[in-house]
């Protein structure tokens, strides 16, 4: 099996590089960004895939991952998610997850008379 994984959040989408050979004990030590506000709940979805030479690439399964304890934690150390495929459990993967918020967002006005509070 030659996985690959394609990250979704929102309408932005991100594939990673195709570990060849790996089976189904793949590691990429990539990093992705996607930006997103929060003013609308997110979810990042990973699709995991088979890389095909010659036929249409074979969808191994996905896990969701609510972005909202991220969010409020900043970051989650590496965690393992559900993989399913047709809502059956097909194994595990392993992610870590950082917000790392705009200079826009760090600062939010208090109020008109008292300026901006930094949130570091």
């Amino acid at each position: 099996m030659d996985p690959y994984v394609i990250l979704t959040c929102r309408t932005q989408e991100q594939k990673s590089s195709v570990a060849k050979g790996a089976g189904s004990e793949p590691e990429w030590n990539e990093t992705f960004v996607f930006t997103v506000s929060d003013d609308v709940p997110a979810e990042l979805n990973v699709k995991i895939m088979d890389s095909d030479a010659f036929s249409a690439d074979d969808f191994v399964g996905e896990a969701n991952i609510p972005l909202e304890p991220v969010f409020l934690e900043g970051s989650l150390h590496p965690a393992v998610y559900r993989v399913v495929k047709a809502e059956e459990y097909c194994g595990e993967i392993k992610l870590a997850l950082t917000f790392t918020p705009s200079e826009e967002t760090r600062r939010r006005p208090i109020n008109d008379d008292e300026g901006y509070i930094a949130c570091e």
